[in-house]
């Protein structure tokens, strides 16, 4: 505050000036010369700024004369404040404006001029210790930024065995490396060292450079316990997840909210069922390609104009059925968010992503596991053992196997992208080559029940079926005839007209209650989803063993674990040999038959009141059990075929499955008699075995 009288005004402007300035000078000095001395050395540290890619050196470091000559001027900077401050030192001495202050500014709270003159030389010493440290590091820096350079420029081609690939990467890379922007992100600058860098810490065809720092080789921390999933009780969060902005995530939305009572009694159910089982969640990103712009999305415009809705059914349900098991979901429907969720880095999709692969699991169709192809380089081999693709139809192991496909001429427009099979979702279980993902039908209530029956029109028929030409096949539904029959399902042969007429005069006659099988209710698509991320892993699944090179005694593959059924028909998992805990579903539910020559494994399992299982076709894929079913094989090949393992019985040649992926219950040809791998399923549940659960 400024008083009116003279000697007030001087006292605090003594005050403003003198009293608080030491303190804050010699403050002021200090941040001073350590802001100065840093902008002075931001070139030394600039290697390492957030925005720089780990393969860039940079040369930004100030030469040692330009650095010398800056703390030459911070020295002169500090000698001519000490000239100033010891004539303000000075005129301090000289002056009487303390004299009776001391009542009102205390002598302990001045620092003495002497003092500050101290802290002023110890700061100048410190400065000129710094100065000789800094030469050391700027004259240490220049002979490791010149080697490093050298290095950069002199970086040669490695001949590693290991790496069989590296050279050939090295050329593609000097021709083509400005084809992406990507290449650039990763600090790709066309320099011979920059390839060999990122072919080999980026991608992986080449070795690690020596003289590169390598933080990655440094042990890893144990990883964090996984969080457990719990069974949710309210749908709101998952209806915000979804969005909003397209017909189709309203007419999803819909859906949910209609069923969400049906979904909350079935999760209640299945809780108590599994009795706190243990579960890990999982975090699922679900990317619904086909709704997106890039891939047209003709479907939202037509939602509410009859177009079709049987895709937004099933992933409106596979929805409900994962929140509600407890995993976290993402939702796309836009390309934009796909590449932001995966971390795809800027450019055309030909380098990996830039870091590892956030999600469990993926969900998505065609669509999106294109897009997923185009985008993701190298990590989408990686990554793909991930993936879920939901496919109406299904593939068989015959489409899904490219280079098989090809040679063998068999067209498709979804085919070829050598997946584990049971990694495409079906609508209807078509064939257990794939696994069967399903969807809801409403239930009905007791009440509802007797309404339909009672009003019930009696000579009304719905007939299902598509072109002509389709009408040719044994059945329009096989899952329908076989697993639900008569008196729901009628399969009836229409060039047979008096077949045909009695089928319709009985199916008149008799009474019908409504059925719903339980695989098609909320609780039985929770039940078989909880199933299979349990236990389905394509990423570590083992190989069966490869075809022998020699026939020697220790390259011989190991007995049978399968022993003959105690009425000598088939085989069995034999009660001596051991049993993987992890093994899903589980080996004791596998039986061993040999199909007719006119007969698909799927219908030899199927007349036996069983279902085929194509993960247990490894054990089956051995020399050994031809000879348990006492069947003999003048010779026996591995070759490439979806129908193998089978026997040519009239020539007695024996073959193998050379190619897993084409392992598969589809197929037959009246040469062949099949090994076929049969299991027993949960009534009402196809896709499960009793125990698999």
């Amino acid at each position: 505050m400024i008083t009116v009288n003279a000697d007030g005004k001087i006292m605090v402007r003594r005050c403003l000036l003198c009293f608080p300035s030491r303190r804050i000078f010699v403050l002021g000095i200090g941040f001073f010369t350590l802001c100065f001395l840093m902008t002075s050395l931001g070139g030394q540290f600039s290697a390492k700024r957030l925005g720089d890619s780990p393969f860039t050196i940079r040369t930004e470091v100030m030469g040692a004369l330009e650095s010398r000559g800056v703390l030459r001027r911070m020295s002169d900077m500090l000698e001519m404040l000490m000239k100033r401050m010891d004539i303000l030192a000075r005129l301090e001495n000289s002056t009487d404006f303390h004299k009776g202050d001391e009542a009102r500014f205390p002598l302990d709270r001045f620092q003495p001029a002497a003092g500050l003159m101290e802290r002023i030389q110890a700061i100048a010493q410190n400065v000129s210790d710094i100065a000789i440290k800094v030469d050391q590091i700027l004259r240490n820096s220049l002979l490791n930024g010149k080697a490093a350079e050298g290095r950069r420029d002199q970086c040669e081609v490695p001949r590693d065995p290991k790496y069989p690939d590296c050279a050939g990467k090295v050329e593609w890379m000097r021709a083509r490396w400005t084809s992406d922007p990507c290449y650039a992100f990763f600090g790709v600058d066309g320099t011979e060292c920059s390839f060999l860098i990122y072919l080999s810490e980026v991608e992986w065809f080449c070795p690690p450079l020596p003289w590169r720092n390598r933080t990655a080789a440094l042990p890893s921390p144990p990883p964090l316990p996984r969080v457990q999933a719990a069974f949710r009780s309210d749908l709101a969060r998952l209806l915000e997840l979804i969005g909003t902005g397209k017909e189709s995530l309203s007419f999803m939305k819909k859906r949910i909210r209609h069923l969400a009572q049906q979904w909350l009694r079935a999760a209640r159910r299945l809780k108590q069922k599994l009795k706190g089982q243990q579960r890990d969640q999982k975090h699922i990103l679900i990317h619904i390609g086909f709704l997106t712009e890039e891939s047209g999305d003709v479907f939202s415009p037509r939602v509410l104009k009859g177009g079709p809705l049987g895709e937004m059914v099933q992933w409106a349900d596979i929805l409900a059925a994962l929140f509600l098991l407890g995993h976290s979901l993402r939702v796309t429907v836009s390309l934009k968010e796909l590449q932001s969720h995966l971390g795809v880095p800027p450019g055309r999709g030909n380098c990996p992503l830039t870091n590892p692969l956030p999600f469990d699991l993926i969900y998505t169709d065609y669509h999106g596991l294109q897009q997923m192809k185009q985008h993701m380089g190298l990590s989408f081999k990686k990554y793909r053992c991930r993936v879920r693709v939901i496919d109406t139809f299904g593939t068989e192991p015959a489409y899904n196997h490219e280079e098989y496909a090809t040679l063998r001429g068999y067209r498709t427009n979804w085919g070829y992208w050598n997946l584990q099979p049971t990694q495409f979702m079906t609508m209807f279980p078509h064939t257990p080559d794939n696994s069967f993902m399903g969807f809801v039908s409403e239930e009905l209530n007791k009440t509802e029940r007797q309404f339909i029956k009672s009003n019930k029109v009696s000579s009304m028929a719905v007939v299902y079926g598509k072109e002509a030409s389709i009408w040719k096949v044994s059945s329009q539904h096989p899952y329908a005839e076989d697993f639900i029959g008569k008196p729901h399902v009628w399969t009836v042969d229409y060039n047979n007209s008096e077949e045909f007429e009695a089928a319709i005069k009985t199916i008149m006659r008799t009474q019908v209650d409504p059925y719903l099988p339980y695989e098609y209710t909320c609780e039985g698509m929770l039940e078989r989803i909880h199933a299979y991320i349990q236990h389905q892993d394509f990423c570590t699944t083992s190989s069966p063993p490869l075809p022998p090179k020699a026939k020697s005694p220790a390259m011989q593959s190991p007995p049978s674990p399968l022993a003959l059924s105690p009425n000598a028909t088939h085989l069995v998992w034999s009660p001596s040999a051991s049993r993987d805990p992890h093994a899903w579903p589980p080996v004791d539910s596998l039986q061993v038959w040999v199909s007719e020559t006119r007969h698909a494994c799927t219908e030899t399992c199927r007349r036996r009141g069983l279902v085929c299982e194509p993960t247990f076709f490894r054990f089956l894929n051995k020399k050994e059990v031809f000879l348990q079913l006492s069947i003999t094989c003048d010779s026996t090949e591995y070759e490439m075929n979806h129908l193998y393992p089978a026997v040519a019985e009239n020539v007695h040649e024996c073959y193998l499955q050379k190619e897993p992926l084409l392992f598969s219950c589809a197929g037959y040809n009246t040469k062949y008699r099949r090994l076929c791998p049969c299991r027993d399923y949960r009534k009402g549940q196809v896709a499960l075995c009793r125990d698999c659960l």
